[in-house]
């Protein structure tokens, strides 16, 4: 048998990636939410990103990348790559090492995990936490990865999806609601406001997300190409486009654009371009970064409080309202001369429709499927640490150490 050649320049950029989508989750997303949070909460919510960085490594070897990537059919993938049974170096997977490639999708399933915390800030007990990361990754986010990107029926659909707007911000948005609403407001919520602790942490955090998301989205590219650049353009501009407009948006209704404003609307921005970074031109990533940070921000300030749910950290808002708005959104501005698939702009009125029903199957399965398993957890063990913990400060309570 002919050992396979891959090309070093694809292999090297993935590489880098890889490590610039890790480094999003620890330190970047570790230390966006670890200032939004209480000062006693600041270590349990660095916590939690740590261990999905290590939990979600160890599940995705043993059996998730096998059922997420790999095998034929329209719901679940197969068990051929439990434990990376038959892997070596000369394993081929989209034209670069199957290592390579594992370890790449691994960093992605390891942020969306940690995503989904946020929504549970200042209240989550940790021993439900590090139950529920596992079961959550091969029940949840294993099949909807296959249903998009492993050749399942949203695959074969046609849905548009380049690097995570259902698999990774719709579903870690919607678990991130889920969550909150099981788990139920934080201790004196809304009645009390709970501001954030360290602003300075939280903008450093942002911008490594900022950073890190060029491997996110021109990684996706799988290759050192054209269009990685390409992604990599349109998610600064859309990244940029939207810090402005929701720090402008503050400055109309509030008075004054704040910084953790600009912060949030950069990230609604990236979530909102991530779908679509490999099948728009540069001019829709101002529209869709100017959309996503406007439907971000409605959902932040106006509809959670609308509807009372405590999403602590905004993983729904951000995420979930963002991620669905770019989805559909690259419906309406797919190019045929970059990615393939024309959009409704385009006349392909048809993939609007796709992007939506493809998007809301993957929320309805997250959204079922997480109360379940959060269901069943919780008649196990307690979902949330104890009301005096919360007083004195879960930081010592859960892991006996103060930030």
């Amino acid at each position: 048998m002919d050992e396979a050649v891959f090309n070093p320049g694809d292999v090297a950029w993935i590489l880098t990636a890889s490590a610039l989508v890790l480094m999003m989750t620890v330190p970047g997303l570790a230390l966006f939410y670890g200032g939004m949070v209480r000062r006693t909460s600041v270590l349990s919510t660095l916590m939690q990103s740590l261990t999905a960085a290590g939990i979600v490594t160890v599940v995705w070897v043993g059996i998730a990348y096998s059922l997420a990537l790999t095998g034929e059919g329209a719901v679940i993938g197969g068990l051929e790559r439990a434990f990376l049974s038959g892997l070596t170096p000369e394993s081929d997977a989209d034209g670069l090492p199957e290592s390579v490639f594992i370890l790449f999708q691994l960093t992605f399933a390891i942020i969306t995990v940690a995503i989904v915390s946020g929504a549970a800030a200042d209240r989550l007990s940790f021993k439900a936490w590090c139950v529920f990361v596992p079961v959550w990754l091969v029940l949840v986010y294993a099949p909807i990865a296959f249903w998009v990107w492993g050749g399942g029926f949203l695959d074969e659909a046609g849905v548009l999806d380049f690097a995570g707007g259902a698999v990774v911000h719709i579903n870690s948005g919607v678990a991130g609601l889920v969550l909150a609403l099981k788990l139920g407001p934080r201790r004196g919520w809304p009645r009390e406001g709970v501001p954030p602790h360290n602003l300075v942490l939280t903008v450093i955090g942002a911008g490594m997300l900022w950073v890190g998301w060029f491997g996110f989205n021109g990684g996706s590219a799988l290759a050192a190409d054209g269009l990685a650049a390409h992604a990599a353009l349109v998610t600064q501009i859309a990244a940029a486009v939207a810090a402005l407009v929701w720090a402008g948006l503050e400055w109309i209704f509030r008075g004054k654009p704040s910084v953790l404003g600009a912060a949030s609307g950069a990230v609604a921005g990236l979530v909102g371009i991530t779908p679509a970074a490999g099948f728009v031109e540069p001019y829709a990533a101002f529209i869709i970064g100017a959309l996503a940070a406007a439907g971000a921000y409605g959902a932040v300030t106006t509809l959670k409080n609308a509807l009372k749910y405590d999403d602590s950290l905004d993983a729904f808002g951000l995420h979930g309202v963002g991620g669905f708005i770019g989805a559909v959104l690259t419906g309406v501005f797919a190019s045929a001369a970059i990615g393939g698939t024309p959009g409704l702009v385009e006349g392909n009125a048809m993939q609007v429709w796709t992007q939506t029903w493809g998007a809301l199957a993957a929320a309805a399965w997250c959204a079922v499927a997480t109360l379940v398993i959060l269901t069943v957890i919780g008649f196990f063990m307690r979902l949330r640490v104890d009301p005096e913990d919360e007083v004195t400060g879960i930081d010592i309570a859960l892991h006996g150490e103060s930030a």
